[in-house]
């Protein structure tokens, strides 16, 4: 699958150059990577809830390979069970390196700038995963538009629109990543039996 990236404080070049993080940053690449279009199509008409988006194809997908590296999948940021629920979770997790797959709300941007900070500050809550570098990966408008997303969902260039607002607070180096649209298909969303559904199209 293809991809942007942009880097905030220096992540990127961090990610690349330096032995402790280029192994774990490199695999999640190369998962990212090897998700394919056939791939996403069987997973998204395989789908017995008939989803909209290709949204949850995309996660469920990319959460069997990365697992499949090693990486913990819902690490709690804090280990005290008063922050044991979802809102306290990371998506994904890695040594030091925390991932979140942001295809909810644009209310929620700040948020999940936010959570790879929390995990990685000191603060008065013992950390589950300390936390040096974090990911977000996104939707970009055209993924949004051609995946059959949600309107409300926060894009990637939304999220860009929040660095520097957010400068001060975000001290953690932080890569956003912004999924691109699929080659060979679009998802066309009809409503169906009162609901809709997202209907693959190839080109």
């Amino acid at each position: 699958m293809r991809y942007r990236i942009h880097s905030f404080r220096h992540a990127e070049i961090i990610l690349n150059n330096e032995p402790t993080f280029s192994t774990v940053w490199n695999e999640l690449l190369s998962a990212i990577d090897s998700m394919t279009d056939d791939e996403i199509i069987e997973h998204h008409e395989g789908n017995p809830r008939l989803a909209k988006s290709i949204s949850e194809s995309i996660n469920n997908i990319l959460k069997v390979k990365l697992v499949h590296l090693g990486w913990n999948e819902e690490s709690y940021i804090f280990q005290d069970d008063e922050y044991s629920g979802n809102r306290w979770r990371l998506d994904f997790a890695k040594d030091s390196i925390s991932v979140e797959v942001a295809f909810n709300h644009g209310e929620a941007i700040a948020w999940n700038l936010i959570k790879p900070v929390l995990a990685g500050e000191l603060n008065h809550v013992k950390k589950e995963i300390e936390t040096e570098i974090g990911v977000i990966i996104c939707a970009t408008k055209d993924l949004k538009t051609k995946g059959g997303f949600d309107g409300a969902v926060g894009e990637y260039e939304k999220f860009l629109t929040y660095l520097n607002p957010l400068r001060d607070v975000l001290s953690v180096p932080i890569v956003i990543i912004g999924l691109e649209a699929p080659d060979s298909f679009e998802i066309d969303v009809q409503k169906i039996d009162g609901k809709k559904q997202g209907i693959v199209k190839r080109f």
